[in-house]
């Protein structure tokens, strides 16, 4: 992206519609996204066109711009330019017809919305993880030792407590109290519940009020603390109508806590595992059936997972898998020939083309891609925008996901994969997930980058380039 995130962030902003069609805003890896009041008033040609977008998704009233690994440096360019208390604006209610399509996007939109921001707390705790591990196989410290427990315990702080942090979250979201919401969430990873729940599996009787409580570990698990926030707001609400106003201090939360901890623990809790577990189930039910053929499928599809967002429903289906399992073999193996062959299809690209601009783009993507695993600069930024280099990373994305799936690799903790990341796969148990790892990465590299020259792309000129950066609305680079 351009470095003068002052100018970009403004054209942002108005082709969006301006600040004050900003109903919230937040950001990933690579992405800004924006809820709008108004989505009739975007100008996509205008907002494509400037310098440092490398695409845009919308569905709904939600806008996704696609910037890179800057994108926090733009973000916090965006939110100088809102009014104070925008972020937290809300358009007014509009009904609109219930259906099968709208919920989907509404479920869809949830979860992507929630566990975008915590991707960076769950990838940190899991590197930490991988580096107690290395740390454990190569002998540096005794097994057992408390510097390696310290550790594992460090990186394993994002997933224990996720509830809460997804329970935090799904506030924003749902715009419900976040206090409240991470104290409920908190009930479900309290050390006395836990150990309720414990006994509970081992066929003690646990009862709520005479109700008898399902026994479930809830953590790090995603769908029952994100059904439970959501629930939160309409309790909020109702509980606000109903309290006097001179009561409202202390009776108000009273009720809130009283109401939905309850639900939670009996009703919406037990219904969130299961179907998580549903999910997972699916999930392995498919890998088990279709063995290295579904990770092939996966590879070749998962660069258009990206392009619309659905890669994060994967999400929480993996976390549950590597926390009940502890390993996960379909999903992130297929990701590394998807993220190493768009970084391969890129590096060819850089090679032919003739335009120094392209050139410079295309080998920043291949390193992001290549090495630390984030794909969406070489899918926006190179693949998408020449098109035949997208073919090229999606034949090869499926073969590397084939050989991957042979090979029976399985991440055991969730990371972009990329060079930097690779010893996620790493088994101790058997030493040649080291060589089939780098194996298939090496082979997306290759693959990508000979189809992407086999099949050729139309180059972009030059003199279209500077054309593009001399109109008024794209930002100029510093």
């Amino acid at each position: 992206m351009s470095k003068n995130y002052a100018t970009v962030s403004q054209s942002i902003v108005d082709a969006v519609g301006g600040a004050n069609n900003i109903a919230a805003v937040t950001h990933c890896m690579t992405r800004l996204r924006f809820v709008l009041n108004d989505d009739s008033l975007i100008d996509s040609a205008r907002l494509k066109a400037i310098s440092g977008v490398l695409g845009v998704v919308r569905s709904e009233k939600q806008c996704q711009v696609i910037i890179g690994n800057t994108v926090s440096q733009a973000y916090a360019e965006v939110l100088k330019r809102l009014p104070d208390g925008a972020v937290e604006q809300q358009s007014a209610p509009v009904k609109n017809r219930i259906t099968l399509k709208r919920i989907g996007a509404g479920i869809l939109d949830a979860l992507i919305g929630t566990m975008s921001p915590l991707i960076p707390a769950i990838i940190g705790g899991s590197m930490v993880k991988l580096l107690a591990m290395i740390l454990d196989m190569t002998g540096v410290f005794s097994k057992g030792s408390s510097t390696l427990i310290i550790l594992n315990v460090i990186g394993d702080g994002a997933f224990f407590f996720l509830p809460v942090m997804v329970a935090a979250s799904a506030a924003i979201k749902f715009k419900a109290n976040m206090s409240l919401a991470i104290a409920i969430a908190g009930v479900l990873v309290h050390p006395t519940f836990i150990d309720l729940m414990a006994k509970a599996a081992q066929g003690q009787q646990v009862e709520f009020v005479g109700l008898s409580v399902t026994a479930v570990k809830y953590t790090y698990t995603v769908i029952p603390a994100l059904c439970m926030t959501w629930l939160l707001s309409y309790i909020e609400r109702w509980v606000d109508r109903i309290t006097p106003a001179v009561t409202k201090n202390f009776l108000k939360p009273m009720l809130i806590v009283l109401i939905a901890a309850p639900i939670a623990i009996m009703l919406i809790g037990p219904l969130g595992i299961w179907i998580g577990s549903g999910i997972s189930a699916l999930v392995f039910t498919v890998h088990n059936y279709l063995g290295w053929l579904s990770v092939a499928i996966m590879g070749g599809l998962w660069p258009l997972l990206v392009m619309t967002g659905m890669h994060r429903v994967f999400t929480p289906t993996i976390i549950q898998t590597i926390a009940e399992t502890g390993k996960e073999g379909m999903v992130m193996p297929s990701e590394i020939g998807a993220n190493l062959s768009l970084g391969g299809s890129s590096l060819a690209v850089a090679w032919r083309t003739k335009n120094p601009e392209l050139r410079q783009t295309a080998l920043a993507a291949a390193a992001s891609a290549i090495v630390a695993g984030i794909s969406e600069p070489a899918l926006y930024g190179v693949a998408i925008r020449l098109k035949r280099p997208l073919i090229a990373a999606l034949i090869s994305g499926f073969v590397c996901g084939g050989v991957a799936g042979i090979a029976g690799l399985a991440s055991h903790s969730m990371a972009s994969p990329g060079l930097f990341t690779s010893v996620q796969f790493f088994d101790p148990s058997s030493p040649m997930t080291i060589v089939w790892v780098f194996g298939v990465m090496i082979l997306a590299v290759m693959l990508s980058f000979v189809l992407t020259l086999l099949l050729g792309f139309e180059d972009i000129p030059a003199e279209e380039v500077e054309s593009e950066t001399a109109k008024p609305a794209p930002a100029l680079s510093m």
